[in-house]
Parts: structure tokens; C-alpha cells; sequence
């Protein structure tokens, strides 16, 4: 799967565009995580935990919009973006899409 931030891609041509795909994810923090965290902005510095648990968000919703894509039989998605936004206090949803198409 080729996956893309820009509207076309390098020696291919887009021959079909099959709609949006898209996946996503709701993590909440947890009780651990916080407990360092809050000794962590102490001091200053990065907070590893959250940095870890967002990369890992990504990941998942960049995973699941891949999934997506191919039940559209889609071989590429341009476009791709990705969105955060808060559920509630301590969760937050990641979201990837982006436009799947089909290209030779």
C-alpha cells in the first residue's frame, strides 16, 4: 500500500478514486502514567509515557485506515491526514483518512 501526504504520486497514475478511508482510535491515560508524568512536569522536560501512547495512537489509526482502503480495493491512499480531538477528560481520539484510489 502506498500511502501519501500529497494529491498525486511520483511515475503513477491515479485511475481511479474509490472514496474515503479512515481509521481511528480512543485512548485514555492511565493511572501510572500520570503519576510519572506529574513528576516529570516537575522537572520539565519531554513526558515520554504520552509521547509513546500517541505514537502508538497513530500507528493504529494509520493501520486501521490501510485496512479500510483495502476493503475498497484500493493499492494507494493520497491525502492522508491525520486529526486529534478530546472524548473527555484523560481520552482522546486519533483519526487518519485520507483518499483511496487505485493507480497502475
Amino acid at each position: 500500500m502506498i500511502i501519501t501526504t500529497t494529491e498525486t504520486l511520483p511515475n503513477k497514475t491515479i485511475t481511479e478514486s474509490l472514496g474515503i478511508a479512515r481509521g481511528s482510535t480512543v485512548r485514555a491515560r492511565n493511572v501510572g502514567r500520570d503519576i510519572f508524568a506529574s513528576f516529570k512536569k516537575l522537572v520539565g522536560g519531554e513526558i515520554e509515557e504520552y509521547t509513546k501512547l500517541q505514537a502508538d495512537s497513530r500507528e493504529q489509526a494509520l493501520s486501521r485506515m490501510i485496512s479500510d482502503a483495502e476493503k475498497l480495493g484500493a493499492n494507494a491512499i493520497v491525502n492522508v491526514r491525520f486529526m486529534t480531538s478530546v472524548i473527555t477528560q484523560g481520552a482522546s481520539e486519533v483519526l487518519a483518512y485520507g483518499t483511496a484510489v487505485k493507480t497502475n
